[in-house]
C-alpha cells in the first residue's frame, strides 16, 4: 500500500501535472496575448475573492476569464460533477484575479459596492479591467492550495449587465438580521452555497459587516448551516441498523457510516506524503466541536453533506466517515469538492448491516487502508467498536 503511493507520487501525479500545463499553454496559445496584457475584457461568473495575505488588509476583487458569455460553470462547484481533475483546474487556471488592497472594515464605497453587486448577480457578468502593469501569463500549482490563473493590481473596473438575486438583495438592505440568521435564510431559500459563501465574504451579511477571506467564509458557511442541522436532528428517532454509503471523485475515497446512536461524528483523513501514510482526525458530539479542528475546512464540509441527508430523512445517527487522498488528487481544488462528495455519496444505495464491525469492514474495503489501521487513528471509532448494537438504545 504505501509502495502504490511512492508509484503514484512519482509518476501519476506528475503525469496530472504535465497534462494540467499542457492543457495551460494550449490557453494561452488560444487566447494570445489576453493573459499577458495591462488589460482584460470577459464575463465573470460572477467570481469574487477576498485573500487572507496581510489581514486585515486584504487583496480583493473579482476574477474574470478572456471568455465573453455563458461562463458561470468556471466557479459554480455544485455544477462540476463528472468533471476531471484537470478540467476543473483549468476552469481555475481560465479565471484572472484583480486585486486592490482594502482593509476587512471596509465595506462600503464604489469598489466594494461593485463587487457586492457582481456577488449577488443571477448571471455573468460583462468585465473590464485594466491593471497597474501588465500581467504575468504565469501559474502557481504548488500542491498547497488551489489554483489561480494570472493576479493583477487593478487600475479600473466596470461591470455591466448586473442583475440581483432578489432573495439576496433583500438581506443585504437588512442590517438588523444577523449574519448567522442571513446565512440561514439563503440557504432556506434555495441560494447555492458558493453563492452564499461569496457575499459573507464581501460583507454583505450581518449588522456589524466587514469582508472575510474566501477560506474563512467557506468554512464558516459550512458550519453555520450544519450546526442549525444537527440542532433539529438532535429531535429525532435513531436509526436501527448500520448503512455504509461510499463515493469516489477527483482522486478522494469517502466512506461514511451511519449507526445506531445519539449525534456522535467524527471524520478520519488519510494521504500518502513521498510514500508515507499520515493521518488527521476530528470529532464532536451534541454539544460541538471542543477543540481546534485539524482538519478544518474539511471537516465541516463534510458534515454537511451527511446532516443534510439525516435532516431530509428526519433521522438521527452516529456517523463517521473514512476520506483516503490518493495521489492522483495532485493539486488541491478546494474543501467544496468534500461537501459535493459526502453529497453525491448520500444519494446512493447504502449498504446496510447488522453491527458496526461489519459496516467498518464494508467501509474499508472500498479503500487500499486497512480497518485495522482506521481504527488506530480514530477517537470515537475505538468507543463504538468495543460497543455492542444493543447499548446504542
Amino acid at each position: 500500500m504505501h509502495n502504490l503511493g511512492t508509484k503514484y507520487m512519482s509518476s501519476d501525479s506528475q503525469d496530472i501535472r504535465r497534462a494540467i500545463l499542457a492543457k495551460w499553454h494550449e490557453t494561452l496559445s488560444k487566447y494570445g496575448n489576453l493573459f499577458s496584457s495591462d488589460s482584460i475584457s470577459g464575463t465573470s461568473p460572477p467570481s469574487v475573492f477576498v485573500g487572507s495575505y496581510n489581514y486585515p488588509k486584504v487583496f480583493v476583487g473579482p476574477m474574470v476569464p478572456p471568455i465573453h458569455g455563458d461562463t458561470s460553470l468556471l466557479d459554480s462547484p455544485e455544477k462540476w460533477k463528472g468533471q476531471s481533475l484537470e478540467e476543473i483546474i483549468n476552469f481555475r487556471l481560465n479565471l484572472v484575479r484583480g486585486t486592490q488592497k482594502i482593509s476587512i472594515t471596509q465595506t462600503e464605497g464604489r469598489y466594494i459596492e461593485n463587487l457586492q453587486e457582481v456577488a449577488m448577480s443571477s448571471k455573468p457578468i460583462d468585465s473590464d479591467l485594466t491593471f497597474q502593469k501588465a500581467l504575468s501569463s504565469s501559474v502557481s500549482l504548488d500542491g498547497e492550495s488551489a489554483p489561480f490563473g494570472p493576479i493583477g493590481e487593478i487600475k479600473t473596473v466596470k461591470f455591466s449587465g448586473t442583475s440581483s438575486v432578489k432573495s439576496i438583495e433583500k438581506i443585504f438592505y437588512d442590517k438588523d438580521l444577523k449574519a448567522q440568521d442571513a446565512v440561514l435564510n439563503l440557504y432556506n431559500s434555495g441560494i447555492e452555497i458558493s453563492k452564499i459563501q461569496k457575499c459573507f465574504s464581501v460583507g454583505m451579511l450581518g449588522q456589524k459587516r466587514k469582508l472575510v477571506p474566501t477560506k474563512w467564509s467557506i468554512t464558516a458557511t459550512d458550519d453555520i448551516i450544519s450546526k442549525s442541522l444537527t440542532d433539529k436532528i438532535l429531535d429525532y428517532s435513531l436509526i436501527d441498523s448500520c448503512r455504509v454509503f461510499s463515493y469516489e471523485h477527483l482522486g478522494n475515497v469517502f466512506s461514511i457510516v451511519l449507526f445506531p446512536h445519539r449525534w456522535i461524528y467524527e471524520m478520519i483523513e488519510a494521504w500518502y506524503s513521498n510514500g508515507i501514510l499520515g493521518f488527521g482526525s476530528d470529532y464532536e458530539d451534541a454539544r460541538g466541536i471542543h477543540h481546534p479542528p485539524a482538519i478544518a475546512g474539511a471537516y465541516f464540509a463534510a458534515k454537511l453533506g451527511v446532516v443534510e441527508y439525516l435532516s431530509e430523512k428526519k433521522i438521527q445517527a452516529g456517523v463517521v466517515i473514512l476520506r483516503e487522498i490518493r495521489p492522483e488528487y495532485a493539486i488541491p481544488v478546494g474543501v467544496w469538492q468534500v461537501r459535493e462528495g459526502i453529497r453525491e455519496a448520500m444519494k446512493q444505495k447504502p449498504t446496510i448491516t447488522e453491527n458496526f464491525d461489519d459496516a467498518l469492514i464494508l467501509a474499508s474495503n472500498k479503500m487500499s487502508i486497512s480497518k485495522s489501521e482506521w481504527l488506530v487513528h480514530g477517537n470515537i471509532l475505538k468507543i463504538i467498536r468495543q460497543t455492542t448494537l444493543s447499548d446504542f438504545f
